[in-house]
């Protein structure tokens, strides 16, 4: 009985956490201080952002029908389930909910920590720059898409999840990788606010890993995930 009651009484703990004002959990956005780190995006007229539309104009006119399907599906999700293709049939939200719990407090501090990088450098999204894109994902008015909010959400959960599945980590990080290239087909970001974004999470992770209560829920989480994985327990 007192096993079993574990992860319940874990899970009520990272609800009630969760239940408070949008205070950061792990990491906050002035230790990462994403606008001082992160280097400038090119600006509007130069030649990089140029190259950056030509490439999002290409990938636009060879995109296919299976493309579009799965730009779009990953545009509507930034929860680790959309690692589920490498993690297998049992990586599912109604038999993880420690892991789903905790995640979703990792992605939640992803949000606070880009806002000022956006804020600084109000670089406007390729569709509302270049009117000749024609985007297949959400779309907004304002400018913000350096870095780029998905993409980050994406590497830090890649991340977080290396460190519960390490032997599955090139597996994960190369979804990641698709994860972040659906946006530009999407049409919705350039490559460097992927470039940028990726650069933001290894940072965030490197602070955030170390934090005692991460730590604390990465272990619960972690057992949770192997034990339903089937793998062995003691992570390699």
């Amino acid at each position: 009985m007192k096993n079993s009651a574990l992860p319940a009484l874990l899970l009520a703990a990272i609800f009630a956490n969760a239940a408070q004002a949008r205070e950061p959990n792990f990491v906050t956005a002035e230790q990462v201080r994403a606008f001082q780190i992160l280097p400038a995006p090119p600006a509007n007229d130069a030649a990089q952002t140029k190259k950056e539309l030509a490439k999002l104009h290409r990938l636009e006119n060879a995109r296919t029908p299976l493309q579009v399907q799965a730009a779009a599906a990953d545009d509507k999700d930034e929860s680790i389930f959309l690692f589920r293709n490498v993690m297998g049939s049992s990586f599912a939200e109604a038999a993880l909910p420690l892991t789903a719990a905790f995640t979703e407090r990792v992605k939640s501090d992803a949000g606070g920590i880009a806002a000022p990088a956006k804020k600084g450098f109000l670089r406007p999204h390729p569709y509302n720059l270049d009117k000749t894109l024609h985007p297949i994902c959400e779309t907004k008015i304002k400018d913000d898409s350096y870095p780029s909010g998905h993409t980050f959400a994406g590497y830090l959960q890649a991340l977080t999840l290396i460190d519960m599945v390490p032997e599955r980590r090139d597996a994960i990080l190369a979804r990641a990788d698709d994860y972040a290239h659906n946006r530009m087909v999407c049409g919705v970001q350039y490559e460097s606010d992927l470039d940028a974004s990726k650069l933001l999470a290894y940072s965030t992770f490197a602070l955030m890993a170390n934090h005692p209560q991460y730590q604390k829920e990465m272990l619960g989480a972690r057992l949770e995930l192997r034990r339903v994985l089937g793998l062995s327990l003691a992570a390699n």
